[in-house]
Protein backbone atom coordinates (compact mmCIF):
# COMPACT_ATOMS: atom_id res chain seq x y z
CA UNK A 1 0.00 0.00 0.00
CA UNK A 2 0.88 3.30 -1.03
CA UNK A 3 2.33 5.51 1.94
CA UNK A 4 0.36 8.60 1.00
CA UNK A 5 -3.47 9.06 2.23
CA UNK A 6 -6.22 11.29 1.39
CA UNK A 7 -7.23 12.92 4.62
CA UNK A 8 -9.69 15.57 6.01
CA UNK A 9 -8.98 17.89 8.62
CA UNK A 10 -12.11 19.29 10.15
CA UNK A 11 -10.50 22.27 12.80
CA UNK A 12 -8.08 24.37 11.48
CA UNK A 13 -7.36 26.38 14.55
CA UNK A 14 -4.17 26.95 15.85
CA UNK A 15 -2.91 23.21 15.91
CA UNK A 16 -5.96 21.52 12.76
CA UNK A 17 -3.77 24.37 10.78
CA UNK A 18 -0.76 23.26 10.95
CA UNK A 19 -1.37 19.45 11.03
CA UNK A 20 -3.22 19.97 7.51
CA UNK A 21 -0.17 22.21 6.34
CA UNK A 22 2.38 19.45 7.32
CA UNK A 23 0.27 16.83 5.86
CA UNK A 24 -0.05 18.77 2.63
CA UNK A 25 3.63 18.93 2.49
CA UNK A 26 4.19 15.31 3.31
CA UNK A 27 2.30 15.07 -0.03
CA UNK A 28 -1.30 13.31 1.27
CA UNK A 29 -4.35 14.75 -0.45
CA UNK A 30 -5.70 17.51 1.95
CA UNK A 31 -9.19 18.65 2.47
CA UNK A 32 -9.70 20.75 5.41
CA UNK A 33 -13.23 22.28 6.47
CA UNK A 34 -13.67 25.14 9.82
CA UNK A 35 -16.79 26.65 10.96
CA UNK A 36 -15.07 30.11 10.23
CA UNK A 37 -14.12 29.59 6.60
CA UNK A 38 -11.45 32.36 6.99
CA UNK A 39 -9.32 30.14 9.31
CA UNK A 40 -9.13 27.49 6.80
CA UNK A 41 -8.94 29.30 3.34
CA UNK A 42 -5.16 30.01 3.64
CA UNK A 43 -4.65 26.55 3.55
CA UNK A 44 -5.41 26.57 0.14
CA UNK A 45 -1.93 27.74 -0.73
CA UNK A 46 -0.54 24.89 0.54
CA UNK A 47 -2.51 22.70 -1.68
CA UNK A 48 -5.03 21.87 0.68
CA UNK A 49 -8.78 21.77 -1.18
CA UNK A 50 -11.05 24.04 1.65
CA UNK A 51 -14.62 22.52 1.98
CA UNK A 52 -17.40 24.15 2.39
CA UNK A 53 -19.24 22.38 4.77
CA UNK A 54 -18.08 18.81 6.98
CA UNK A 55 -19.57 16.19 4.35
CA UNK A 56 -17.99 17.70 1.39
CA UNK A 57 -14.61 17.63 3.36
CA UNK A 58 -14.87 13.67 4.15
CA UNK A 59 -15.82 12.87 0.81
CA UNK A 60 -13.92 10.25 -0.36
CA UNK A 61 -11.57 10.27 2.11
CA UNK A 62 -9.59 7.24 3.91
CA UNK A 63 -9.11 8.93 7.27
CA UNK A 64 -10.71 11.83 8.88
CA UNK A 65 -9.03 13.92 11.65
CA UNK A 66 -11.16 16.04 14.18
CA UNK A 67 -9.16 18.83 15.38
CA UNK A 68 -11.67 20.74 17.47
CA UNK A 69 -12.84 22.32 20.61
CA UNK A 70 -14.05 19.65 22.90
CA UNK A 71 -15.18 16.16 22.49
CA UNK A 72 -18.97 18.07 21.94
CA UNK A 73 -17.66 19.44 19.10
CA UNK A 74 -16.54 16.48 17.34
CA UNK A 75 -19.74 14.76 17.93
CA UNK A 76 -21.45 17.96 16.05
CA UNK A 77 -19.21 18.06 13.13
CA UNK A 78 -19.44 14.00 12.62
CA UNK A 79 -22.67 13.94 12.23
CA UNK A 80 -22.67 16.43 9.85
CA UNK A 81 -20.43 14.53 7.77
CA UNK A 82 -22.38 11.42 8.07
CA UNK A 83 -23.90 11.27 4.73
CA UNK A 84 -20.92 11.62 3.35
CA UNK A 85 -18.27 9.13 5.29
CA UNK A 86 -17.92 5.54 4.13
CA UNK A 87 -17.59 2.50 5.93
CA UNK A 88 -13.72 1.65 6.62
CA UNK A 89 -12.81 5.16 6.83
CA UNK A 90 -10.35 6.06 9.84
CA UNK A 91 -11.45 8.24 12.08
CA UNK A 92 -8.20 10.53 14.35
CA UNK A 93 -10.31 11.84 17.28
CA UNK A 94 -7.46 14.51 18.27
CA UNK A 95 -9.44 16.56 20.20
CA UNK A 96 -9.03 16.65 24.02
CA UNK A 97 -12.14 15.51 24.48
CA UNK A 98 -11.75 14.05 28.29
CA UNK A 99 -12.29 10.51 28.95
CA UNK A 100 -15.92 10.91 29.08
CA UNK A 101 -16.74 11.81 25.82
CA UNK A 102 -14.62 9.23 24.32
CA UNK A 103 -18.21 6.09 24.36
CA UNK A 104 -19.71 8.59 22.91
CA UNK A 105 -17.57 9.07 20.00
CA UNK A 106 -16.72 5.70 19.39
CA UNK A 107 -20.05 5.12 19.72
CA UNK A 108 -20.91 7.29 17.07
CA UNK A 109 -17.72 5.51 14.98
CA UNK A 110 -19.08 1.92 15.68
CA UNK A 111 -22.88 2.64 14.35
CA UNK A 112 -21.20 4.19 10.65
CA UNK A 113 -18.60 1.45 10.53
CA UNK A 114 -15.21 3.76 11.16
CA UNK A 115 -12.15 2.41 12.16
CA UNK A 116 -11.62 4.70 15.54
CA UNK A 117 -8.40 6.46 17.02
CA UNK A 118 -8.31 8.30 20.10
CA UNK A 119 -5.37 10.53 19.45
CA UNK A 120 -4.89 13.48 21.06
CA UNK A 121 -1.52 14.88 20.91
CA UNK A 122 0.70 16.96 23.18
CA UNK A 123 2.47 19.75 22.09
CA UNK A 124 1.27 23.88 21.42
CA UNK A 125 2.28 26.15 18.20
CA UNK A 126 5.86 25.73 17.62
CA UNK A 127 5.82 21.55 17.77
CA UNK A 128 2.65 21.97 15.82
CA UNK A 129 4.11 23.96 12.79
CA UNK A 130 7.18 21.99 13.10
CA UNK A 131 5.30 18.81 12.58
CA UNK A 132 7.06 17.57 16.26
CA UNK A 133 3.31 16.81 18.34
CA UNK A 134 3.25 13.54 20.58
CA UNK A 135 0.47 11.58 19.03
CA UNK A 136 -1.22 9.43 21.74
CA UNK A 137 -2.84 6.82 19.91
CA UNK A 138 -5.47 3.86 20.93
CA UNK A 139 -6.94 2.02 18.07
CA UNK A 140 -7.55 -0.98 16.25
CA UNK A 141 -4.21 -2.98 15.16
CA UNK A 142 -5.85 -4.06 11.99
CA UNK A 143 -5.90 -0.01 10.14
CA UNK A 144 -3.33 1.26 11.52
CA UNK A 145 -1.35 1.25 8.40
CA UNK A 146 -4.07 3.94 7.26
CA UNK A 147 -3.18 6.36 10.10
CA UNK A 148 0.47 5.44 10.91
CA UNK A 149 1.60 7.91 7.94
CA UNK A 150 -0.78 11.11 8.65
CA UNK A 151 0.57 10.47 12.70
CA UNK A 152 4.06 11.00 11.18
CA UNK A 153 3.21 13.63 9.06
CA UNK A 154 2.19 15.77 12.09
CA UNK A 155 4.18 14.30 14.95
CA UNK A 156 7.52 13.17 15.57
CA UNK A 157 6.80 9.95 17.95
CA UNK A 158 3.38 8.47 18.66
CA UNK A 159 2.81 6.15 22.10
CA UNK A 160 0.65 3.63 21.59
CA UNK A 161 -1.38 2.81 24.63
CA UNK A 162 -3.84 0.49 23.36
CA UNK A 163 -5.58 -1.01 21.01
CA UNK A 164 -9.20 0.11 22.03
CA UNK A 165 -10.17 3.66 21.49
CA UNK A 166 -13.28 3.08 23.31
CA UNK A 167 -11.35 2.70 26.66
CA UNK A 168 -10.46 6.47 26.57
CA UNK A 169 -6.44 5.37 27.44
CA UNK A 170 -5.24 7.57 25.11
CA UNK A 171 -6.92 10.82 26.18
CA UNK A 172 -6.75 10.12 29.83
CA UNK A 173 -3.02 9.64 29.73
CA UNK A 174 -3.55 13.51 27.71
CA UNK A 175 -5.06 14.70 30.59
CA UNK A 176 -2.74 13.48 33.21
CA UNK A 177 0.14 15.39 31.12
CA UNK A 178 -1.87 18.74 30.64
CA UNK A 179 -2.66 18.71 34.65
CA UNK A 180 1.27 18.92 35.33
CA UNK A 181 1.77 21.67 32.25
CA UNK A 182 -1.78 23.29 33.83
CA UNK A 183 -0.21 23.10 36.93
CA UNK A 184 3.83 24.16 36.10
CA UNK A 185 1.47 27.33 34.32
CA UNK A 186 -0.67 28.30 37.42
CA UNK A 187 2.90 28.51 39.24
CA UNK A 188 4.75 30.64 36.63
CA UNK A 189 2.06 33.35 36.88
CA UNK A 190 1.96 33.19 40.49
CA UNK A 191 5.51 33.26 41.06
CA UNK A 192 5.94 36.51 38.86
CA UNK A 193 3.03 38.11 40.44
CA UNK A 194 4.14 37.73 44.17
CA UNK A 195 7.63 38.70 42.82
CA UNK A 196 5.91 42.17 41.52
CA UNK A 197 4.05 42.56 44.79
CA UNK A 198 6.98 42.09 46.86
CA UNK A 199 8.99 44.29 44.72
CA UNK A 200 11.58 41.71 43.54
CA UNK A 201 13.14 41.26 40.52
CA UNK A 202 11.86 37.66 39.07
CA UNK A 203 15.29 37.57 37.24
CA UNK A 204 16.84 37.47 40.71
CA UNK A 205 14.84 34.23 41.51
CA UNK A 206 15.49 32.35 38.02
CA UNK A 207 19.57 33.18 38.90
CA UNK A 208 18.45 31.69 42.51
CA UNK A 209 17.59 28.28 41.39
CA UNK A 210 20.16 28.26 37.89
CA UNK A 211 20.95 24.64 37.22
CA UNK A 212 19.66 23.45 40.11
CA UNK A 213 16.86 20.54 40.50
CA UNK A 214 14.05 23.79 40.58
CA UNK A 215 15.20 24.95 37.35
CA UNK A 216 12.88 24.55 34.25
CA UNK A 217 13.20 25.58 30.81
CA UNK A 218 9.79 25.69 30.74
CA UNK A 219 9.35 28.32 33.93
CA UNK A 220 11.93 30.35 31.82
CA UNK A 221 10.29 30.28 28.40
CA UNK A 222 6.56 31.34 29.80
CA UNK A 223 8.09 34.14 32.18
CA UNK A 224 9.85 35.53 29.31
CA UNK A 225 6.01 35.60 27.67
CA UNK A 226 4.63 37.81 30.66
CA UNK A 227 8.01 39.92 30.67
CA UNK A 228 8.55 40.96 27.50
CA UNK A 229 4.54 41.37 26.75
CA UNK A 230 4.78 38.54 24.05
CA UNK A 231 1.23 36.57 25.05
CA UNK A 232 -0.19 37.16 21.13
CA UNK A 233 -0.43 34.89 19.29
CA UNK A 234 -0.90 32.34 21.76
CA UNK A 235 0.99 28.84 21.60
CA UNK A 236 -2.23 27.50 23.42
CA UNK A 237 -4.81 30.32 24.66
CA UNK A 238 -6.54 30.83 27.99
CA UNK A 239 -9.81 29.57 27.01
CA UNK A 240 -8.97 26.48 25.69
CA UNK A 241 -6.97 26.11 28.74
CA UNK A 242 -9.84 26.81 30.78
CA UNK A 243 -11.52 23.69 29.23
CA UNK A 244 -8.83 21.10 29.62
CA UNK A 245 -8.55 22.20 33.37
CA UNK A 246 -12.54 21.64 33.49
CA UNK A 247 -12.32 18.41 31.72
CA UNK A 248 -9.41 17.29 34.66
CA UNK A 249 -11.06 18.09 37.14
CA UNK A 250 -14.20 16.44 35.83
CA UNK A 251 -12.14 13.03 35.19
CA UNK A 252 -10.98 13.09 38.41
CA UNK A 253 -13.91 13.78 40.19
CA UNK A 254 -16.09 11.00 38.67
CA UNK A 255 -13.03 8.40 39.46
CA UNK A 256 -12.84 9.48 43.08
CA UNK A 257 -10.20 11.83 43.25
CA UNK A 258 -10.06 15.48 44.40
CA UNK A 259 -7.68 17.73 42.26
CA UNK A 260 -7.63 21.04 44.42
CA UNK A 261 -4.36 22.87 41.90
CA UNK A 262 -6.40 21.39 38.44
CA UNK A 263 -9.81 23.32 40.05
CA UNK A 264 -7.70 26.75 41.28
CA UNK A 265 -6.21 26.35 37.79
CA UNK A 266 -9.35 26.41 36.29
CA UNK A 267 -10.92 29.52 38.16
CA UNK A 268 -7.16 31.39 37.32
CA UNK A 269 -8.03 31.00 33.87
CA UNK A 270 -10.95 31.70 33.76
CA UNK A 271 -10.83 34.77 35.55
CA UNK A 272 -8.20 35.73 33.29
CA UNK A 273 -10.45 35.46 29.99
CA UNK A 274 -13.03 37.78 31.97
CA UNK A 275 -10.78 40.10 32.41
CA UNK A 276 -10.20 40.41 28.75
CA UNK A 277 -7.07 37.94 27.98
CA UNK A 278 -8.83 35.19 26.70
CA UNK A 279 -7.29 34.59 23.37
CA UNK A 280 -3.62 35.27 24.89
CA UNK A 281 -1.46 32.61 25.88
CA UNK A 282 -2.37 30.65 28.69
CA UNK A 283 0.46 31.96 31.31
CA UNK A 284 -1.94 35.52 30.97
CA UNK A 285 -3.19 33.44 34.02
CA UNK A 286 -0.83 35.41 35.33
CA UNK A 287 -3.06 38.78 35.55
CA UNK A 288 -5.55 36.68 37.31
CA UNK A 289 -3.65 37.51 40.52
CA UNK A 290 -4.39 41.11 40.14
CA UNK A 291 -7.72 42.77 40.51
CA UNK A 292 -6.44 45.16 37.09
CA UNK A 293 -3.80 44.23 34.50
CA UNK A 294 -0.72 45.57 35.95
CA UNK A 295 1.61 48.26 34.45
CA UNK A 296 4.60 46.97 32.91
Amino acid sequence: MSDKRSVSVLGTGIMGAAMARNLARAGHAVRVWNRSRDKAQPLAADGAYVAGDPAEAVQGTDVVVTMLYDGRAALDVMRQAAPALRPGTAWVQATTAGVEAIDELAAFAREHGLHFYDAPVLGTRQPAEAGQLTVLAAGPAEARDLVTPVFDAVGSRTVWTGEDGAAGSASGLKLVANSWVLAATAATGEVLALAKGLGVDPRSFFDLIAGGPLDMGYLRAKSELVLEGRLSPPSFAVTTAAKDARLIVEAGARHGVRLDVAAASAERLERAAAQGHADEDMVAAYFASFDEKPAG
